[in-house]
């Protein structure tokens, strides 16, 4: 009884850290540590509870109709055993032919929005209150209040390219964003940027057909989903068309019965840590890499794991002789799945272990801010390569020798020659090979957005480039301002800042770099393949309430041909706000609070003619 009471403990204390967005185990151990729970107690209590999400300083609103958690399914065997069940249960009630639809699960923090609240899960049966989100500047995909249960979440890409180094998890800023009074600069930003979004489970893409398909096809189905959708997942959920299935099948306290999460779980294995090692990113962030004893995982022989940031080692008690779980699944890099014994034998770095200067804690992180730290330098040159990806045999190696030889700038190391790299201590082969890669990489035909991405400008890489240089010519760019930049959708007064900044500070040597005359493919600013005679060329539009004259995604589509920047929620950067029939009051409040100007749909469409 001890030890289920001390499980039943611990899975307590995990989730409540996760609902927090300060999870202290990943969702594979939870889920595998209730799975030993329902084995050793399959009727204690604690397996028929929603897990409660707190915000204790909101306002708590009932649910009209709870809403559960979802049961969990790992292996085909999970499925088969699901999908025979409501196969069973359905011929009960005279039903053959049963469909089935697969979506995304969304890896954020579940809320409900019926147009007049806006409502965490909570417990399941209540919710906390959390319409301030929505002021904050959480968007809604669609643009539409009222369309029920869905998640708030951020975007992958933003997330990856802007907030990787900075939070854990994405989660953990969402569930930030939603329960703190006071926003910190990165929130600021992801939201000024149009980053977060309530999701609707309605508007999510979807796979539909019958059961012995699904089964069929799942991987392939699972693939599919993950390429699709542009915010975080942990698996699909797969459920009941038939609406009067459901109703026969019915519920649990716990979660409905004609509804599964198909979860994917990931080979691991057992390993000790003998070692923690701290490299420096281009940006500075110094990043513990735990050096383990070897284990073999999906094949491949595994001896380094990335531990993400220096408070995971205090938080978590990550230190020599550590025992941890490692995972791989899909990921090059493998993870820490979970630690199995601590250790608190580690030693956090209080100088920059590549120049000797003293380190700064921002939040968890250790940063180092010598702009003339030579890992820094090796980094930055490392990610020119590996972004503009038209020269073989930089690697790291290469580079790092490069830079303790003194060609530790782009500008240095474009201007190198085979008698250059042989007095670096390359062999003759390797100078030449490394010559003409040099001369490849000027001369091989570059896009203008990959080009300016390589320069490693904080806030700016590979889909923020390619937004800027839709507005701007890349020859521009280095002289842009602030101003210039938070007119384009979907750049904030944050990021534009920060932008700017790198802009400026890199500006000699971008100058340096377009006067080597590479070749670079220019893309074709949008002021230059629209009519800007157009009166919607260039202006932000958001289009509301039910059209008559054509449904709101092809007058969307029209309005992109016609340059338009098509937004799906109203902010002080939209121009016009097109209002069909039965358009929500806040909308227009909010259009009114920005100056938009409100327009009809037939006034819209004579304005185009």
């Amino acid at each position: 009884m001890e030890k289920i009471e001390s499980l039943v403990e611990n899975l307590i204390t995990y989730n409540d850290a996760y609902r927090k967005g300060a999870p202290l185990v990943s969702d594979l151990e939870y889920d595998r540590l209730l799975e030993k729970l329902q084995k050793l107690a399959p009727d204690h209590s604690f397996l028929t509870r929603v897990e409660p999400e707190k915000f204790s300083d909101k306002k708590q609103i009932r649910h009209p109709v709870p809403m559960l958690s979802t049961e969990k399914a790992y292996t085909k065997d999970d499925l088969v055993r699901f999908v025979s069940r409501v196969k069973k249960e359905a011929a009960e009630i005279g039903r053959s032919s049963i469909n089935f639809i697969a979506t995304p699960k969304l890896d954020g923090v579940a809320a409900r929005d019926d147009g007049e609240v806006f409502v965490t899960r909570g417990n399941g049966e209540t919710g906390y209150e959390i319409s301030s989100a929505l002021k904050k500047g959480v968007l809604i995909k669609g643009g539409k209040r009222g369309c029920g249960l869905g998640e708030i979440v951020i975007s992958s890409s933003y997330f990856d390219e802007h907030l990787k180094d900075k939070f854990e998890h994405p989660r953990n800023m969402v569930v930030g964003i939603i329960s703190s009074d006071t926003l910190n600069k990165y929130a600021k930003e992801a939201l000024e940027d149009e980053a977060v979004y309530f999701v609707p489970y309605a508007v999510l893409e979807r796979w539909q057909g019958s059961g012995d398909e699904f089964l069929t096809h799942m991987n392939q189905i699972t693939e599919d989903l993950y390429k699709k959708t542009e915010y975080p997942m942990d698996g699909m959920v797969v459920e009941v068309v038939e609406e009067e299935v459901k109703s026969y099948m019915g519920a649990t306290a716990h979660h409905y019965r004609w509804q599964i999460a198909v979860k994917k779980k990931g080979e691991t294995a057992l390993a000790l840590v003998e070692d923690i090692q701290w490299q420096v990113g281009r940006t500075g962030s110094i990043t513990p890499v735990l050096q383990i004893r070897p284990v073999v995982l999906s094949g491949a022989t595994i001896r380094r794991v990335t531990a993400h940031n220096a408070g995971i080692i205090k938080k978590k008690h990550i230190g020599i002789n550590a025992e941890i779980e490692v995972i791989r699944s899909g990921e090059v890099i493998p993870k820490i799945e979970s630690i199995i014994k601590e250790s608190d034998n580690f030693n956090i770095p209080e100088i920059c272990p590549a120049c000797g200067k003293k380190l700064k804690w921002n939040n968890d992180f250790l940063k180092c801010v010598n702009p003339s730290c030579k890992a820094q330098k090796e980094q930055a040159i490392s990610h020119w390569f590996k972004t503009l990806d038209n020269a073989d045999w930089f690697g790291i190696k290469t580079i790092i020798k490069l830079v303790n030889s003194g060609y530790d700038t782009l500008e240095k190391i474009y201007g190198m020659k085979e008698k250059d790299f042989e007095g670096c201590g390359f062999g003759p082969v390797q100078s030449k090979n490394l010559s003409e890669s040099i001369e490849k990489s000027k001369t091989q035909p570059v896009d203008d957005w990959r080009f300016l991405a390589a320069f490693g400008i904080p806030d700016l890489g590979k889909g923020d480039s390619r937004k800027l240089l839709a507005h701007f010519k890349i020859d521009d760019i280095p002289d842009l301002t602030p101003e210039d930049i938070v007119k384009i959708h979907g750049f904030g007064a944050i990021t534009s800042k920060s932008i700017a900044r790198g802009l400026e500070r890199l500006r000699d040597r971008m100058d340096n770099m377009f006067s080597m005359e590479f070749n670079i493919i220019k893309s074709s600013a949008l002021s230059e393949t629209v009519n800007l005679r157009n009166p919607v060329a260039l202006k932000h539009i958001v289009f509301t309430g039910k059209m008559e004259h054509g449904s709101r995604e092809d007058m969307q589509a029209e309005a992109r041909k016609s340059g338009a920047m098509v937004q799906t929620s109203v902010n002080s950067k939209t121009n016009f706000l097109v209002c069909g029939e039965n358009v929500g009051k806040k909308k227009l409040e909010k259009a009114q609070k920005f100056g938009v100007e409100i327009i009809s749909e037939t006034d819209y469409l004579n304005m185009l003619k």
